[in-house]
């Protein structure tokens, strides 16, 4: 239900008479296609020669404010709605433009949002939060959401019910570090090992990995042999390896067994398929701690498949499950856009 404004704690001036006085927010200015934003700040003092550009903006009149100890200012209040909001990993200013305080992430790693949350935040009475997908992997200062108290002046009771809730669910957001993992790679197939076709997955699976931090210490080239798969892994989970990607074999053609290998090899939870088209047959499995990648072939052409939704979530130190790979469906369809605009696009952003 919107205020009666005589119960608004602020009086109206018109602009004529406003020398003197001291502006209690923001005065933004639009000029269509060129910009947007506050060219006097909260507690500038009106001087005659602000008057003209003043009604150039179309500001005939202004608010002069008389908060009550119940009321907040809107500068104040958003202050501590970022700060509620904020989990480890995330950061903010303490100048708010225009109302509004937007949060950052204080170092790379993986971005959570508890969206459950997020969504019961924005049900209370005036304040609002916007923030970017979960699990999108982010660089230091990117921009990771921003919030702010609708009105101008918002009741102290209504700051305090979002600020508890926000505090009582925390973090809503943060941002989890990537690990600095070990990786092992198995590129198997019999037309790579025989030297008929020129391997290309140790390229792209380097890449993408030492993007995030990790480092590729070892790489083998292996025939469609599932015994010799099944003993390379092992071999591997000897060796200080963090995590273990294997390429190809992983369709239903009778040459390829590296999923039978991986079974062989002693991993306790292995999960075959996903809901991501580039990347159905992916497989996903756990030894311990240790986790295992079977990269289907549409890695070669695709440039971004399952494995770029996985990996940032392996490198946060979780461990994604089937419900996960299910959860992917929503948004777990690629356009295959003309250039790529990932991760500026809809693909795996299923929350």
């Amino acid at each position: 239900m919107g205020k009666n404004t005589k119960d608004l704690p602020f009086r109206t001036i018109p602009v004529e008479q406003a020398v003197g006085t001291t502006l209690a927010h923001d005065m933004t200015q639009i000029i269509p296609g060129k910009s947007k934003g506050p060219v006097f700040r909260k507690g500038h003092k009106v001087t005659s020669g602000d008057l003209c550009r003043l009604m150039r903006m179309g500001k005939n009149n202004l608010y002069v404010l008389d908060l009550t100890d119940e009321q907040i200012h809107e500068d104040d209040a958003v202050a501590q709605l970022a700060s509620a909001l904020s989990g480890p990993g995330v950061s903010f200013s303490g100048s708010p433009s225009e109302g509004k305080l937007e949060l950052r992430a204080a170092y790379p790693g993986l971005f959570k949002a508890n969206i459950k949350a997020l969504e019961e935040f924005n049900m209370f009475q005036d304040v609002m939060c916007a923030s970017i997908h979960t699990h999108t992997s982010v660089e230091v200062n990117q921009s990771l959401a921003a919030t702010r108290a609708i009105p101008l002046v918002i009741n102290k009771n209504d700051l305090e019910n979002a600020v508890n809730y926000a505090n009582k669910n925390y973090p809503i957001f943060s941002v989890k570090v990537f690990n600095p993992l070990k990786v092992r790679l198995i590129i198997t197939g019999n037309e790579v090992y025989k030297g008929l076709i020129k391997d290309k997955f140790h390229t792209i699976v380097k890449q993408k990995t030492t993007a995030l931090g990790a480092t590729l210490e070892e790489s083998i080239i292996l025939p469609d042999d599932r015994g010799m798969i099944s003993d390379q892994i092992r071999k591997y989970l000897e060796k200080d390896t963090d995590l273990i990607i294997t390429t190809g074999g992983m369709s239903v053609d009778p040459d390829d067994v590296t999923k039978a290998g991986i079974e062989d090899s002693g991993f306790e939870k292995i999960h075959y398929s996903a809901a991501v088209l580039p990347g159905a047959m992916f497989l996903l499995g756990y030894h311990k701690n240790t986790p295992i990648m079977g990269l289907p072939a549409c890695g070669l052409y695709h440039k971004i498949t399952i494995f770029d939704l996985i990996l940032p979530r392996l490198m946060a130190g979780e461990t994604p499950g089937a419900r996960d790979l299910a959860r992917l469906s929503h948004g777990g369809l690629c356009l295959n856009c003309k250039p790529c605009r990932f991760p500026a696009c809809s693909f795996g952003k299923s929350g």
